[in-house]
């Protein structure tokens, strides 16, 4: 569990870090970039130790698709809330057929 509270925590900074910055389009570029990584760079601390953690539960792979799910999510509330797009039926079938793919990762086969 503390490692999906860690990779929550993380995606929450990388959508801000990746994605925030379409609000402000008329702010220098470099601005954009210096403010990203600064943001990235918090991402990092909780990303390295949710993978360090986690590795001993799960495999990369895994640790890998549970990350891409938590980011559609993050990145689902993050468009609607903050960047006020709308979330499409079209953008909700692709996720879920992503989702479907978890399936595949962590049944045993």
């Amino acid at each position: 569990m503390k490692t999906i509270l860690l990779l929550s925590i993380s995606n929450i900074f990388m959508t801000i870090a990746w994605y925030g910055h379409l609000k402000y389009k008329n702010s220098p570029l470099w601005i954009a970039i210096l403010v990203s990584w600064l943001i990235a760079g918090l991402e990092y601390c909780f990303q390295v130790p949710a993978n360090r953690m986690g590795h001993y539960q799960f495999s990369a792979a895994q640790l890998k698709t549970i990350q891409e799910i938590i980011t559609l999510v993050v990145f689902s509330v993050f468009s609607v809330v903050y960047l006020k797009e709308d979330l499409k039926w079209n953008y909700l079938v692709g996720f879920l057929m992503i989702i479907g793919a978890v399936v595949f990762i962590f049944k045993k086969w």
